[in-house]
C-alpha cells in the first residue's frame, strides 16, 4: 500500500526510471520506488519532469498536486480515465436523483457542522451550543444556509471576532494551503473511483472543474482547521507546510475502523456513490471528530 507523500520545493528535474521516481537537483539524487507513493507534491515552478515519468504517476494513480507561483496549491494531475467502467460512472452520475443530492448534501453539512463544533476550544461553550442549534435546522439542500450561519460562528470563535476568510494573513494562507491540498487528494479519489469531477452534488461553478471532488471534502475540513488552530502561525514557511501534509497521513475512524486521511477519503467518497446510487442516505460514511 502506497503510503508516502512526496513534496518537491525546488529547483529539480524529476524522471522515471525502472520503477522508482528520481529527483535531481542541487542536493544530488533521490530515488523513491513508485509503490511508495500516494501523493506527489510539486511546490516550484522550477521544476520539470518527463512524460514517462507522468504516464507512471498516473497508471498508478498517484495524485499529482501542482502548485503556483505562491506554492499554494493550484491543480491536480488527473486520469482520463481512473476506472475500467469509467463510462458506466459518468451515465451513472448523470442520473443522480435531485432528491438523493439534497439529502446528500444535508448530511455532509451536517458532518462538518460537527466536526467544526469538535475543533472548538472548550471554553467557547456558547458558540458551540448556537452551532448545535443549527444542526436540526439542516434541510435537504441546506436551503436556509446553515453551513454559512455555522462558519461565521466557528471562524470567528475560532481564530478570533477580527478574523475574516478573504485575509491575506499566516492563518489564511495555512488554511488555504490545507485545503488545496485536501481538494487535490479528494480529486484523486473521485477520479479513481470512475467518476466525474466536474459535475458535483451541491457545488456547479461552470468555470469549477473540481465541483465534486469540492462536495465530498467539506467534512474533512475541521482536521485543517485543527492543525492550522494548534499552529498559530505567525508566518507560514516550511515547517508549516510539512506540518499541514502531515494531515494527510494522519489517522482517523471512519466507518468503526482506524484509517490513514486518504484511506478515509476513499471510504467516505465511496459510501456517497453508494448512497446516491441506492437512494439511501444512510449509507453514508463520516469521519469521528471525536478521536
Amino acid at each position: 500500500m502506497s503510503w508516502r507523500i512526496v513534496s518537491v520545493s525546488s529547483l529539480s528535474k524529476l524522471d522515471y526510471k525502472m520503477d522508482y521516481l528520481v529527483v535531481r537537483n542541487k542536493e544530488g539524487v533521490t530515488r523513491i520506488h513508485l509503490s511508495e507513493i500516494s501523493v506527489l507534491i510539486l511546490e516550484s515552478t522550477a521544476i520539470s519532469l518527463t512524460a514517462y515519468l507522468l504516464c507512471e504517476l498516473d497508471r498508478r494513480k498517484i495524485a499529482v498536486i501542482l502548485c503556483d507561483e505562491k506554492r499554494i496549491p493550484y491543480g491536480v494531475v488527473a486520469s482520463l480515465y481512473g476506472s475500467h467502467d469509467t463510462s458506466l460512472h459518468y451515465r451513472t452520475q448523470c442520473m443522480w436523483d435531485a432528491q438523493d443530492m439534497r439529502n446528500v448534501w444535508a448530511s455532509i453539512v451536517r458532518a462538518k457542522i460537527t466536526g467544526q463544533i469538535a475543533v472548538l476550544p472548550s471554553e467557547k461553550t456558547a458558540e458551540k451550543e448556537l452551532m448545535r442549534s443549527y444542526l436540526p435546522q439542516i434541510v435537504p439542500g441546506d436551503e436556509t444556509n446553515r453551513e454559512g450561519h455555522a462558519a461565521k460562528v466557528y471562524f470567528n470563535a475560532l481564530f478570533g471576532m477580527g478574523f475574516t476568510r478573504n485575509g491575506n494573513d499566516p492563518v489564511n494562507t495555512a488554511l488555504n494551503y490545507g485545503y488545496g491540498l485536501l481538494l487535490s487528494a479528494t480529486a484523486r479519489e473521485v477520479t479513481a473511483a470512475g467518476y466525474c469531477t466536474q459535475l458535483g452534488i451541491f457545488h456547479n461553478n461552470r468555470f469549477n472543474r473540481l465541483n465534486l471532488a469540492s462536495d465530498l471534502m467539506e467534512p474533512f475540513r475541521p482536521f485543517v482547521d485543527a492543525c492550522v488552530r494548534d499552529l498559530a502561525p505567525s508566518v507560514f514557511g516550511k515547517e508549516e507546510k510539512n506540518t499541514l501534509i502531515g494531515v494527510l497521513n494522519r489517522k482517523v475512524c471512519i466507518a468503526g475502523r482506524e484509517q490513514y486521511m486518504l484511506n478515509a477519503l476513499r471510504i467516505f467518497a465511496l459510501s456517497v456513490f453508494d448512497a446516491l446510487e441506492t437512494h439511501d442516505a444512510e449509507r453514508l460514511a463520516f469521519p469521528d471528530y471525536s478521536v
